[in-house]
């Protein structure tokens, strides 16, 4: 995608900064450790607070691990990858997590059911075929209290589903990505039994900051004909965005995933209407305007609109 030649002199400025350390995402990372490593070690009594500022903590985190993936910290892909591998929120490994989000920047490949692994839809063929109660659950998952309550369930029995066969398989990539993953699950689980919090507490504030990250990629892309059609523009700049480090403007990031995410809202305001043309209009004021719109209801049909097999 293109953006007007306004933009092009702060695009320039912006991978200039990127080819150093990023001090202000070193920031955020120092402000989520303090966050983390004080709700852990609050005393007891504080358990509400200590889950609340641990969730926080947590969604922080893995939106700083995507920076991370993107070669966000620092210019060896190497450090990135060993600053990544300490995984807090323990459900997802950082190179698996790495691989597949590097697969779905494959934008011609957006939203398609086999392809995109981070794709929402299925295949009308395997919905047709799906029982009446797994449809119903399905559908409850594309509203936004769905996609919060059940969605981390679903999303992860698939992943893990599909890395278990892989193994299976004999995919040994795979399985290292796994065994890397394991000394940073031992090591905060260790941490855990140290604080006042049950390790039942800890892993239920995992699976809340999954559920506020469903939030952001609840409606991240769309069907649509244009592969730069299919992804979206959020305009917030409230505390959701501070938390998913400004991943809502997600059609900007898909055109430029070096920039980082400080850039992003400078990056759109100076080139938006292009990248409004581009995204086909996509866009959204506020996570408020979605919370009314979608709570309750599906945005999109789980059978994918516009899929053809690839044969057809």
């Amino acid at each position: 995608m293109n953006i007007d030649q306004t933009a092009e002199p702060n695009l320039a400025l912006m991978h200039q900064h990127a080819a150093g350390l990023r001090w202000p995402t070193l920031g955020v990372l120092a402000l989520c450790c303090v966050i983390w490593s004080g709700a852990l070690f609050l005393p007891m009594g504080w358990g509400a607070l200590q889950w609340v500022l641990l969730v926080f903590a947590l969604t922080l985190h893995s939106s700083l691990s995507h920076e991370i993936l993107h070669d966000g910290f620092f210019r060896s892909a190497w450090a990135n990858r060993w600053l990544g591998l300490f995984q807090p929120g323990v459900f997802v490994p950082f190179l698996r997590f790495r691989a597949l989000h590097l697969e779905h920047h494959r934008d011609a490949d957006l939203t398609d059911p086999y392809d995109d692994p981070e794709s929402a839809y299925l295949d009308p063929r395997v919905w047709a075929g799906l029982p009446v109660w797994c449809q119903r659950v399905l559908w409850f998952n594309n509203t936004l209290l769905g996609r919060m309550l059940v969605g981390p369930v679903i999303g992860m029995v698939a992943f893990m589903r599909s890395d278990v066969r892989r193994i299976i398989g004999g995919d040994r990539v795979v399985l290292s990505h796994w065994l890397a993953h394991l000394p940073g699950v031992a090591l905060t689980l260790w941490l855990v039994s140290l604080s006042s919090l049950s390790v039942w507490a800890y892993l239920s504030a995992c699976y809340g900051a999954l559920s506020v990250l469903r939030i952001r990629t609840f409606l991240e892309h769309r069907a649509h004909e244009r592969s730069a059609g299919r992804s979206v523009v959020i305009e917030d700049r409230g505390i959701l965005a501070f938390l998913f480090l400004n991943n809502n403007f997600h059609a900007v990031h898909h055109a430029h995933p070096q920039v980082a995410w400080y850039d992003l809202p400078a990056l759109y305001r100076t080139g938006k209407d292009k990248f409004l043309l581009g995204n086909q209009g996509y866009v959204y004021r506020s996570y408020a305007q979605i919370f009314r719109q979608y709570f309750l209801c599906a945005k999109d049909p789980v059978a994918h609109p516009l899929w053809q097999p690839k044969d057809e």
